[in-house]
């Protein structure tokens, strides 16, 4: 019986990491809900960065993109809010190569009506300290 070796790859490392514990998104008034899921809905997200250095644009993208995701996720089951939101943002780096990974979070509504305007993701100024090694 023949085994193929595999050429030992260094691990991933974690190079950065910031996180937003959960935010209210709306006023209570801002909204007229029907209904309200009893859990929060969770999403992880991966994005291998193709350059060498990350930058803090694309830590910003990676956050709302997961963002837009998780809503889409949320659509399906006929809600269309996260009335909470929190994410965890973590790079790694193995060698040269980057990856960013976004766990989102909130917990999701459906609100009847016309709905205000979507903010952005909570507290992106945090990904400004992020270093671009």
């Amino acid at each position: 019986m023949l085994f193929k070796l595999r050429r030992k790859e260094s691990p991933w490392e974690v190079a950065e990491r910031k996180l937003v514990d959960p935010v209210l998104m709306y006023e209570e008034e801002e909204l007229d809900l029907d209904i309200v899921n009893q859990s929060d809905i969770c999403g992880t997200y991966v994005f291998d960065v193709k350059k060498h250095d990350q930058s803090e644009a694309d830590l910003r993208n990676a956050v709302v993109i997961a963002r837009q995701q998780l809503l889409q996720e949320i659509a399906t089951k006929g809600l269309n809010v996260l009335l909470t939101e929190s994410w965890n943002l973590t790079v790694y780096r193995q060698g040269k190569r980057r990856r960013i990974e976004v766990r989102y979070s909130g917990r999701p509504a459906h609100a009847c009506g016309k709905l205000p305007l979507i903010h952005p993701p909570p507290f992106m100024e945090v990904l400004r300290d992020c270093l671009s090694s």
